[in-house]
């Protein structure tokens, strides 16, 4: 069951905590056997943290960010196009829209929140 607390801003979990421990050290690992896999790692890492705990943005934004993501990843492993360079720098792009959609959304309830979206208190209780 969800709780319908409200509790806006930024969170972390004893869950975030281990997925994050977990995340840098099979990054830890991954890097000692290849650079490139250990940065693929900690950037999905990086971003679960990001979206989920601090601009705490909609499941369907994250949804997008990963099939840019892996889909870019998967022609670059594949094809070596568009390049490790690319994938990263579309990837930081959508990653940027994501947040900018999020931020401007009614919902919006994450880091900042007091300040970019004042009326969010009034929001909740509608719903």
């Amino acid at each position: 069951m969800l709780s319908r607390e409200f509790k806006p801003g930024f969170r972390c979990s004893a869950f975030d905590m281990v997925v994050l421990a977990g995340g840098a050290a099979m990054s830890a690992f991954a890097w000692d056997w290849t650079s490139r896999l250990g940065f693929v790692i900690a950037f999905v890492i990086g971003h679960f943290f990001l979206f989920c705990n601090v601009f705490r943005i909609s499941r369907a934004l994250e949804l997008i960010w990963a099939g840019v993501f892996l889909t870019l990843t998967l022609c670059t492993l594949s094809w070596k196009w568009p390049g490790w360079g690319w994938t990263v720098a579309v990837s930081l792009v959508v990653t940027v829209v994501a947040i900018a959609i999020e931020m401007r959304k009614l919902s919006y309830h994450g880091i900042g929140w007091r300040w970019i979206n004042p009326r969010l208190r009034d929001w909740w209780r509608q719903r």
